[in-house]
């Protein structure tokens, strides 16, 4: 029998996005603690105006937030929130609900930078406070350390208190993927199932344990084929809501291509810097047009980048996804009722000749469907020449060492015998 086209159709229309990275040091977070007293400093920024103080301020108001949450402390949560508008006292209670459904280790929100909001000002008063604000958190059995993301807040001082009055005016200004969090929109269920824990609408609860059980069988796979420990912790977030860690849906040139999921890479530290250590983890997003219909093997794919970001981050294009397509391509003919035949077919009649490098960024902006077939066929290549252990180990030295185009070729020559064009050449004569 051959392999659905939706099979297909996953496999080749899967991307990593992947978020920025600074450093900051782990530690435990004395959440309960107040830095000075909210009032005293309160009335002291609006004696003085000391930002020193303002932000001493709503640290604390910030830090009473994350006790209410742990403590699961629903007043204490929304105490902090402007009693005015009941939209977003609303809004503020569903949020709560939300961060409740996850078990976090710790939680710890605090001010990073202010940001001019003049709108904020005309509406609220000289008091305003616009800024964005960290959460950094580690969720239990998930996370190995805490990872961060930013918030979008403004804050008014009223009677010696600072009371969060938007959540929304510096949308622009968080980073593009982090600051939308599933908990951020509405009311949602969360399904353990093993190692997995799969994020829903709270109602489509048996989609949601529907979507663990695919996920355990694309953990299984992922551990099957692909050689390097891996532990199998991963959250899936199928929601309806478009927005949740994402911009968009689609990429490429004109049109663009349908993105079917992506597996968004988390760290611990500044968000919008440039990546300059190793992630803690990821999360994979399912589009929501397809979450219903979703299949094994494109969770294999993304189960398969989540496998091997922690490695590093140095590995090309080509070979992330060629592995990850190696991976999602073996696991389905695990399953006697289906074969690749089709897709290697495809790739050696139509793909393989028009191929002049190892696919990168530009040629899978350019033509997603091709660069993911070639990029699985040298990965097979590898396979069949250096084992699927070589080929790891080529993976593993790329991501730990790939820092230039010179130093991949120079690993590549290493491991293959080859130089790049060599191994472009190669892998167009490999028949599989």
């Amino acid at each position: 029998m051959t392999m659905k086209r939706g099979r297909l159709f996953a496999g080749a229309t899967a991307l990593v996005l992947a978020s920025a990275v600074g450093v900051v040091v782990v530690t435990k977070p004395d959440v309960g603690r107040s830095p000075g007293g909210t009032a005293a400093a309160a009335e002291a920024t609006a004696k003085t105006g000391s930002s020193k103080s303002r932000k001493a301020a709503v640290d604390a108001v910030l830090a009473k937030r994350a006790t209410a949450v742990l403590k699961d402390d629903e007043k204490a949560f929304i105490a902090s929130v402007d009693p005015k508008q009941p939209k977003l006292v609303a809004e503020q209670r569903v949020l709560f609900g939300n961060l409740r459904q996850f078990d976090f280790t710790n939680l710890r929100y605090f001010v990073a930078d202010e940001k001019p909001a003049p709108k904020m000002v005309a509406k609220y008063g000289k008091t305003a406070f616009t800024t964005r604000v960290m959460m950094r958190y580690e969720l239990t059995g998930l996370d190995p350390k805490p990872v961060q993301t930013d918030l979008g807040y403004t804050f008014v001082l009223r009677s010696g208190h600072w009371i969060l009055v938007a959540d929304d005016a510096i949308e622009e200004s968080l980073s593009e993927d982090g600051h939308r969090q599933p908990w951020d929109f509405q009311p949602v269920k969360v399904v353990h199932r093993g190692t997995v824990t799969v994020v829903v609408d709270k109602k489509e609860i048996p989609m949601g344990k529907k979507i663990a059980g695919i996920a355990q069988d694309a953990v299984a796979a992922v551990r099957k084929h692909w050689p390097r420990p891996w532990n199998g912790k991963v959250m899936v977030i199928a929601m309806p809501e478009p927005r949740v860690m994402s911009m968009h849906w689609t990429t490429g040139n004109g049109a663009g291509w349908t993105i079917a999921a992506k597996a968004v890479t988390l760290y611990d530290g500044e968000p919008l810097s440039v990546k300059a250590v190793a992630p803690v983890g990821s999360r994979i997003v399912i589009n929501p047009a397809v979450r219903k219909d979703l299949e094994e093997d494109l969770l294999v794919h993304e189960m398969t980048h989540v496998a091997t970001v922690p490695i590093g981050l140095g590995t090309p294009t080509w070979l992330v996804e060629g592995v990850a397509e190696y991976v999602r391509c073996r696991s389905i003919e695990d399953d006697p009722r289906w074969t690749v035949d089709p897709y290697r077919s495809i790739v050696k009649t139509k793909y393989l000749p028009s191929m002049k490098v190892l696919p990168g960024e530009k040629e899978f902006d350019a033509s997603g469907d091709r660069s993911y077939g070639q990029s699985w066929w040298a990965t097979e290549y590898l396979v069949s020449t250096e084992g699927v252990k070589g080929m790891a180990a080529l993976y593993t030295d790329l991501a730990q060492h790939g820092v230039s185009p010179a130093a991949d070729a120079a690993i590549i020559k290493k491991h293959t015998g080859k130089t790049t064009a060599e191994l472009v050449t190669a892998v167009k004569k490999f028949r599989g």
